[in-house]
């Protein structure tokens, strides 16, 4: 029997080619979508291994190789390391990665990263909301329809409290957007092409690693240290295809809390002049001024773009925040938001605003400041002995297993112990393998008491492994 009799018996998938066409690798990866439409292929099933499939088409391992990443890039497929290439599932099936709470009644919380739970928020909600109602000029100006790039006003008020906050801005640079989500789209979808390459640190924030399959973008991982997004592998990456953006998150990654240095910004700001990149850089996660380093959009503002949200400072129920663009970026993101909503409510906007101007979100910011760094110095001290990464203001930490601990399991055992979290998979960018880790959340519980509970139980369960696991009675 011939190599390629061989190779054709022990593939359970092989499709039919015409081997005339000039794109081989599209006719491949055409094929396995009609073979996946048409029910021939499922959800779950795994593609042959590349180099089988090859000796079995009679083709070269490249082409077989490309039509791999061609399918993964439509999302046709999901490749994992040690686990080979399988076919997608449908949106059920996408790694469990949530923004609302799925934690069981009497679960301790510790699985998102959301504003702690405080009344003082409604009650100065209802002071937003009372002032704007005994002004008719501004409400009228927020229920009318809103300019592309927001309200003047509005975007005059964020500038002058983010340039407060050492976040120098004007106005004319910020585009009011539905939330940081919304802004991370609008950046994509406006600027980058389907098919065409970014690039986000290996572990990332879930909402990016959604928008670029929704977009068709292919999505690169990039090599981390402590310091996050290294250099080197930029570089090199850079060098071996086109990268269009790089999204960061400078002040403490979502979900391993890594901390860009200056001279670490710097040197990803030179490749990405060289290799003509632009910045997306992810501000939600905000943290306060002394924590902070230099924004990109100060070091490279003319290809850098930064996202703020009131989602961490006020409430994420607001969807309310905002762009800050180049200004000969400004139209083109404009237009994109005008195809897809027209324009952002204003009522939100001047909620907000009214909320920001009155200096009550700065109390309630200061409160959640020192509120969260007791809970990080205590998941510290609770946590000692294992190896665990978070900023001193951060809401998550990024919990590293020691064996013989697995993600999944820690995750479900914890469940059973009452504590909800979330393992790594839902963070890795396209192939990269999952690591053995968890992300825990400091902000979800109203009183620290119950954080303290739930790492309490995290803690008992670490030191008692897997083999001794069992429900809390």
């Amino acid at each position: 029997m011939s190599i390629q009799q061989k190779a054709r018996s022990r593939c359970h998938w092989l499709p039919t080619l015409d081997k005339t066409q000039d794109t081989l690798y599209l006719t491949l990866a055409d094929q396995l979508a009609a073979d996946i439409a048409a029910g021939r292929m499922s959800p779950g099933d795994k593609l042959p291994p590349q180099r089988l499939l090859a000796d079995a088409l009679g083709i070269t391992l490249g082409t077989v190789t490309r039509a791999y990443r061609e399918a993964e890039r439509r999302g046709l497929t999901e490749a994992r390391v040690g686990s080979g290439t399988r076919v997608r599932g449908t949106q059920a099936d996408e790694p469990d990665f949530h923004h609302l709470s799925r934690a069981s009644a009497g679960s301790i919380d510790l699985s998102l990263s959301i504003p702690i739970p405080n009344p003082v928020r409604a009650e100065q909600l209802a002071f937003s909301l009372q002032q704007i109602a005994n002004q008719p000029d501004i409400t009228r100006q927020a229920l009318a329809y809103q300019p592309e790039q927001g309200n003047l006003g509005q975007r005059e008020i964020l500038a002058e409290w983010m340039t407060r906050h050492q976040l120098p801005v004007e106005a004319s640079e910020l585009l009011i957007t539905e939330g940081g989500q919304h802004a991370d789209y609008l950046a994509m979808q406006a600027l980058i092409r389907p098919g065409e390459a970014v690039a986000s640190a290996a572990l990332t924030y879930p909402g990016m690693i959604a928008i670029a399959r929704q977009l068709g973008l292919k999505h690169i991982p990039v090599p981390t240290d402590h310091q996050g997004i290294r250099p080197d592998a930029l570089e090199r990456l850079c060098q071996q295809q086109k990268i269009r953006l790089l999204y960061v998150m400078p002040e403490y990654n979502n979900p391993t809390g890594e901390h860009m240095s200056q001279a670490r910004r710097e040197a990803i700001v030179d490749i990405a002049r060289r290799h003509d990149l632009l910045l997306l850089e992810d501000g939600v996660q905000y943290v306060i001024p002394s924590q902070r380093g230099t924004p990109f959009y100060r070091l490279a503002p003319e290809r850098s773009l930064y996202i703020f949200s009131v989602s961490k400072i006020i409430e994420g129920g607001l969807r309310f925040g905002a762009l800050r663009a180049p200004t000969n970026l400004i139209p083109r993101l404009s237009a994109a938001l005008r195809a897809q909503c027209w324009s952002v409510p204003g009522l939100m906007g001047a909620i907000a605003c009214r909320w920001l101007s009155s200096g009550n979100a700065d109390t309630l910011i200061d409160w959640q400041w020192a509120e969260v760094s007791r809970r990080q110095v205590l998941l510290k001290q609770t946590l000692l002995h294992y190896e665990t990464e978070a900023h001193a203001y951060g809401f998550h930490a990024w919990l590293k297993l020691p064996e013989p601990w697995r993600a999944v399991d820690f995750v479900a055992e914890a469940a059973h112990r009452g504590v909800t979290l979330i393992a790594s998979d839902p963070f890795c960018v396209g192939s990269h393998p999952a690591p053995q880790a968890v992300r825990i959340c400091v902000t979800p519980p109203a009183e620290i008491g119950i954080f303290e509970t739930g790492i309490q139980r995290l803690s008992t369960l670490l030191r008692e492994g897997p083999s001794h696991a069992a429900p809390l009675v």
